[in-house]
């Protein structure tokens, strides 16, 4: 289902793209605890991760943010994090932003 989204067919339903980036976060702050670098994939969620620094008030340094579609094919390696940048589907700002491309793909 997702499989088919992500190479450019119909989207799935809203609760299965909602447990798809919920679950895919969940393994992203499993497999890099912290708080230095947010990850936003609005409007499903949102989670910090990466040791370091914590950030406690305001906008945050270290942000990577991208649609569920696109975070979605960066996570399973249908997508590049570059050809996400160069497509503007995915903004990462801040110096350790970056470090969520090496985490990269999740599957």
């Amino acid at each position: 289902m997702l499989t088919g989204w992500l190479a450019g067919g119909p989207p799935p339903e809203r609760a299965v793209q909602r447990a798809a980036v919920k679950e895919s976060l969940a393994a992203l702050v499993a497999l890099a605890p912290g708080r230095s670098v947010e990850v936003r994939v609005p409007p499903f969620g949102a989670v910090q991760c990466i040791e370091g620094p914590r950030h406690t008030r305001g906008t945050p340094p270290n942000v990577v943010e991208a649609d569920p579609r696109t975070w979605l094919a960066l996570a399973t390696g249908a997508q590049s994090w570059a050809d996400a940048l160069a497509t503007g589907r995915l903004t990462a700002s801040g110096s350790r932003a970056v470090e969520v491309a090496a985490l990269l793909p999740l599957v």
